[in-house]
């Protein structure tokens, strides 16, 4: 229990303590803090104030959360400072003990760091630099393999084997709250099977997870599975934005570009492994079992149950529709092989990347985690609690994705470790009308 008082179900319970950047109209400065229930703990003040008194802690806590703008320099110092860090932090926040008191007994400290989560602005939460996509999910992967190449080759011959990724762009990472235009390519004209210069006709979301590195590698080191727990800082809920016909047509032979690289929104509050412990699960059976460097010897349970949902909003709407839910724990590829593969080869993963498990759908109609899935390319729209229909977004439509797991208290009590929201409207394209020059078709 909280001296912070909040609601049952909250995102932001005391056991979970995510970790995010702040400012507010008073104070412009971004700045790193914490949620509890429907506060946001500026912890810059908490630090100037020399409340982080722990071994690993008083030394850095100044300069990770008291003049910091991000939260890198704080990832970077590890797991065990990290774990110390929300160890304290539950401990001021408590409604008991004599560790609380400094922060609960002092009424001028907790104006200035409790502040309504209603009254701040939210940042991106680190400095990514550099961003990786992967295509995890086995049902998603059969889906669109089916529809684009047919049952015999949904799955092409190294997806059994290896976690497969592209590289994103970390540019047009955006957190929660900011619009996207709808963008504009080359797309095959169906009828005359000619590219031609398009506003993009097939938007999309994505449904995803994503994990921001908290420590590295060096070049030429890697990152073993057993080890990666130790490595990974946290997760946030993300909608990997597409632009499925522009992708269409561009993505052979290397992959997706212009497709994907205008956008991808990300929840502002980074939930920790450590908060999300009992929500681990064994993940799916894989089979052929996969390569050694991708099994974990240790036995553990590399998936999480995160329950995950996706309300669609058209802009005269008055509430969203739940458009789908999913779940984490339905991924083949865990985040932990994710990273052993990643860094296999000797690259060097830094602080702050962030890395994505590709889009998350399940083995039910409802659980499918794209609108190409749903409508089945535009080809059997959705229905809207409003009656409206939708087969890709239209123009105005509000995105957003929530995620919380279940886990028991120290009382035993059932409590909801939620991840807060990804959410964007997409805009009208800013230059569709434009014509190229007849040599660039």
């Amino acid at each position: 229990m909280s001296f912070v008082s909040y609601a049952a179900g909250t995102d932001f319970p005391i056991e979970n303590i995510p970790f995010g950047i702040i400012s507010t109209a008073d104070n412009a400065r971004p700045r790193p803090a914490t949620a509890i229930g429907d506060y946001a703990v500026d912890l810059s003040v908490l630090a100037n104030a020399g409340l982080f008194t722990g071994p690993l802690m008083a030394a850095h806590a100044k300069s990770v959360f008291g003049s910091a703008s991000t939260l890198n320099a704080f990832m970077a110092l590890g797991r065990p400072a990290w774990r110390e860090a929300r160890h304290t932090l539950q401990q001021l926040l408590a409604a008991t003990g004599d560790a609380a008191a400094p922060l609960r007994d002092n009424a001028a400290l907790r104006a200035a760091a409790l502040i309504k989560l209603d009254a701040v602005t939210v940042h991106m939460p680190a400095q990514i630099g550099d961003y990786t996509d992967f295509y995890a999910s086995k049902e998603h992967a059969t889906n669109v393999g089916v529809m684009f190449r047919g049952k015999e080759n949904a799955l092409m011959p190294n997806w059994l084997h290896l976690p497969v990724g592209y590289h994103g762009r970390a540019s047009s990472v955006v957190v929660s709250g900011t619009p996207l235009k709808r963008p504009c390519g080359l797309v095959l004209n169906p009828a005359t099977k000619k590219p031609e210069f398009s506003v993009c006709k097939k938007m999309d979301f994505e449904l995803e997870v994503a994990f921001f590195v908290g420590v590295g590698n060096e070049l030429g080191d890697r990152i073993t599975v057993e080890e990666a727990d130790n490595h990974i800082f946290g997760m946030v809920v993300m909608n990997d934005w597409s632009a499925r016909d522009i992708q269409q047509f561009e993505y052979v032979p290397l992959g997706p570009f212009l497709g994907k690289n205008f956008g991808t929104t990300i929840s502002p509050w980074i939930v920790t492994i450590d908060a999300l412990e009992d929500a681990r699960v064994a993940q799916p059976v894989q089979d052929p079992v996969p390569s050694e460097y991708l099994l974990d010897t240790t036995g553990a349970k590399n998936a999480f149950d995160v329950e995950l949902e996706v309300h669609l909003k058209p802009s005269n709407a008055d509430k969203s529709t739940v458009i789908s839910r999913s779940n984490l724990k339905y991924m083949y590829w865990s985040f932990k092989q994710m990273l052993a593969h990643h860094s296999i080869n000797g690259c060097n993963m830094r602080t702050g990347d962030l890395l994505a498990s590709g889009t998350i759908s399940g083995p039910s109609q409802s659980s499918l985690g794209s609108l190409l899935e749903l409508s089945n390319n535009g080809n059997a729209p959705i229905t809207l609690d409003n009656g409206e229909t939708r087969g890709f977004i239209a123009d105005g439509d509000e995105i957003t994705i929530v995620g919380a797991s279940y886990v028991r208290n120290a009382a035993g009590e059932r409590v909801r470790i939620g991840f807060g929201q990804a959410s964007g409207v997409l805009l009208p394209a800013a230059f569709g009308g434009l014509k190229p020059a007849a040599s660039a078709l």
